[in-house]
């Protein structure tokens, strides 16, 4: 934070390293399981990743395009934040690896699976590991020469590669002749391999024991079969991230696809944002560095292996369940249980009785998935739109269909069966442009109308609307959500949707879903509203009508769930709502520029983040409008993004009974006192812990329970139209 007494904003980029700071802290805690801990610290690695593509390279862009005293709200110049991150990123990097070199990997060593280095190689494993590379690597491997008069060879980002220095061995000239040599790791290759069990381990009795090498170093120490004629003086690992701050030209409609598929091959050769490298050579680090035009703060040493996420996926299936985290249950949804019966009834019955809400991942996607399943197959549906941003699921390939995404297969199986199907498809969905165009590509052979978003917006939002032939009418069932259509996500992304048939949210949905697909001009909406055409004036709005009942000695209060808190109007209205006396809590996961707690700014706001078993994903939006409290959910963050450059939807619950239930949900995250960390008026993060004589209290927990004691009470709740009805105008 800036020394800048008047400075009422944090950084956002610096703030987004605190939110990982966050996640590395859950992976020091010794009171998780062993591989929670890991997985947190994994995590770790694949957001920097993803922060310095993105962030750092927009930083970087700034830093070389305007002058270097131009400062941001946060009262830094670019080159300031810059180094401030460096900073903190180091630090964080260091604690990360001294803890998975100091207790996790021995901690695995001692449940069986131990990863062993070239020093604790016995003489049988030397035998096997020398065949191995003779037989199964050496045949895969690229060296690629650098050479000072010609181009640095393509590295691909966030890919491991090996380099070398060489010596050759009886050089003509007498002179000493030096090679620098990169390997990249091939991807078909598994990085850890398995190796016999020839040698005794220490671990407790009936307990399996797993030894492991890594790729990397199996290829540093055969390596000389690649340079025959020359010795390997020296050698070390490393990957960069590359510049993925690109924009796809808006202008080209004819051509989308084309523009698109422009953007990813300029992501895969762009500029070098970082190196993260293994100690070994000083004069590789050097070399690279210099190639790859990278100063001192964007070269990051490690000691152990680069992607550790690279291991989860052994971890999880090698047998150790002694140190992992019993799965959390999912249940089944009341509201679509079968109630014993053989075959569940259609989704639609259940829709027509009154609204339903889901809280993922507690309760099961399925019934998500059964809404398109169903709407596919069912005889009296006639038409099915959508809005897709990430599906999840493999690219398509020929011939293979088992990785599919179930959502968009049955959007595909729905236009083979004759429905009129149509998906917007959100090409510009950073780090899924590609399995995007492959589904869009299927989808349109199968004979979906595919509409590619819109120009200089990305269609955010979560909205599907059936129509279906009932009693000589069409009835139209609307699906919302603050979460994907992404059945694997669903499992461990924290969000919340809700199935209606209201007529009025399905008028506006319909309205929605015109303006998408034929870019009319935004209409007047009776219940939903849409970025960017009035989301934030809304938001202005809700906040403003409880800083006046404030204002006027009423009881005023705002709370509110997101991922991330940037936008400068939106801080600037909660500021002078907590002056006028209204009481701000705020759950903001990941980057919070708003400081609060400041005497005479923000004293009556509290700003918690909860880092847990799942990621928190909901957006919920409560105003008690004097005891009247409007509960909204949406797909938006307060960011400017999603305010002013995406299409989002904000969409209330009406019904009184899920009101009530959301309410109660919200205000359980401002209990939390185990997993909540909260944010102070220094613009730093404490962890929180239950008080003397205080219950802990862990939220994901109490909601895991809500949802048990919900699936043991099955079959919907029978609403009377007329009650129905009379909701709905509230």
């Amino acid at each position: 934070m800036s020394d800048n007494k008047d400075i009422k904003y944090l950084s956002r980029d610096l703030s987004w390293v605190d939110f990982n700071e966050r996640v590395l802290n859950e992976g020091l805690c010794k009171d998780l399981p062993l591989l929670e801990r890991f997985r947190f610290l994994s995590i770790v690695s694949t957001n920097f990743d993803e922060f310095f593509m993105v962030r750092v390279a927009a930083l970087k862009r700034l830093l070389n395009a305007e002058a270097v005293t131009t400062v941001d709200v946060c009262g830094l110049t670019a080159a300031e934040q810059l180094k401030a991150i460096a900073e903190k990123v180091h630090s964080i990097m260091d604690r990360q690896y001294e803890c998975m070199r100091k207790e996790i990997f021995p901690a695995l060593a001692v449940n069986g699976l131990t990863l062993l280095h070239p020093d604790s190689w016995s003489v049988p494993q030397l035998d096997f590991l020398d065949s191995f590379f003779l037989g199964q690597i050496y045949p895969v491997l690229t060296p690629l020469r650098l050479e000072d008069d010609k181009p640095m060879p393509f590295i691909k980002s966030c890919t491991l590669n090996v380099a070398f220095l060489l010596e050759q061995e009886a050089p003509a000239s007498g002179e000493n002749v030096f090679l620098k040599i990169i390997v990249p790791l091939p991807s078909v290759l598994d990085r850890l391999i398995r190796l016999p069990d020839y040698e005794e381990i220490h671990i407790e009795e009936g307990k399996e024991k797993l030894q492991l090498a890594l790729l990397e170093e199996v290829i540093v120490t055969w390596g000389a079969y690649l340079f025959p004629g020359y010795r390997i003086k020296e050698s070390m690992m490393f990957k960069i991230n590359r510049d993925a701050d690109f924009s796809v030209d808006e202008q080209r409609d004819e051509d989308f696809l084309e523009a698109m598929a422009e953007v990813l091959e300029g992501r895969g050769r762009s500029e070098v944002i970082r190196m993260v490298y293994s100690s070994g050579s000083n004069k590789l680090k050097e070399e690279l560095a210099r190639r790859f035009s990278l100063d001192s703060y964007s070269l990051y040493e490690v000691d152990g292996p680069i992607n550790p996420v690279d291991f989860l996926e052994l971890l999880n299936t090698a047998g150790l369940k002694d140190v992992m985290e019993k799965p959390w249950k999912i249940y089944q949804s009341p509201d679509f249980s079968d109630g014993g019966l053989p075959q569940a009834s259609p989704v639609w019955d259940r829709i027509s009785q009154g609204d339903v809400m889901l809280h993922l991942p507690y309760q099961s996607f399925d019934p998500v998935v059964r809404f398109f399943q169903e709407a596919a197959a069912d005889s009296q549906v006639i038409s099915i739109r959508t809005a897709l941003y990430r599906t999840g699921g493999a690219i398509p390939t020929s011939g293979s269909s088992s990785a599919f995404s179930p959502v968009v297969r049955a959007l595909e199986q729905a236009a083979l069966n004759g429905k009129h199907v149509t998906a917007v498809v959100e090409l510009k969905a950073r780090f899924d442009e590609e399995r995007n165009i492959s589904w869009a590509n299927r989808l349109e052979k199968a004979g979906v109308i595919v509409v590619y978003g819109l120009s200089n917006l990305k269609v955010h939002s979560k909205i599907s609307l059936v129509m279906r032939r009932e009693n000589d009418r069409i009835k139209r069932y609307v699906h919302l959500s603050t979460g994907n259509y992404n059945d694997r996500t669903a499992r461990y992304y924290e969000d919340i949707c809700l199935f209606t048939c209201r007529e009025d949210i399905a008028y506006d949905a319909g309205l929605i879903f015109n303006m998408l697909t034929g870019y009319s001009t935004v209409q007047s909406m009776m219940r939903l509203t849409i970025a960017p055409s009035g989301l934030k004036r809304k938001f202005l709005e809700l906040i403003e009508r409880e800083a006046n009942r404030a204002r006027h000695n009423y009881p005023a209060k705002i709370m509110a769930k997101m991922n991330s808190l940037t936008d400068i109007e939106i801080i600037n209205a909660l500021y002078e709502a907590s002056q006028a006396g209204v009481k701000i809590s705020l759950c903001v996961r990941g980057i919070c520029t708003l400081i609060p707690g400041v005497s005479g700014v923000s004293e009556n706001i509290r700003v918690i983040s909860i880092i847990d078993h799942y990621l928190e994903h909901s957006r919920i939006y409560c105003f008690s409008n004097g005891g009247a409290d409007e509960m909204y959910l949406a797909s938006a963050d307060w960011m400017p993004r999603n305010l002013n450059k995406r299409v989002e939807i904000l969409f209330p619950v009406l019904d009184e009974k899920l009101r009530a239930e959301l309410y109660e949900i919200l205000g359980d995250y401002f209990l939390d006192n185990c997993k909540a960390s909260s944010l102070g008026n220094d613009g730093k993060w404490t962890k929180l812990v239950p008080a003397s004589g205080e219950k802990p209290f862990r939220v994901q927990k109490k909601m895991l329970s809500r949802a048990a004691r919900a699936s043991e009470n099955p079959g919907p709740v029978k609403m009377d139209y007329t009650v129905r009805r009379s909701l709905s105008t509230k």
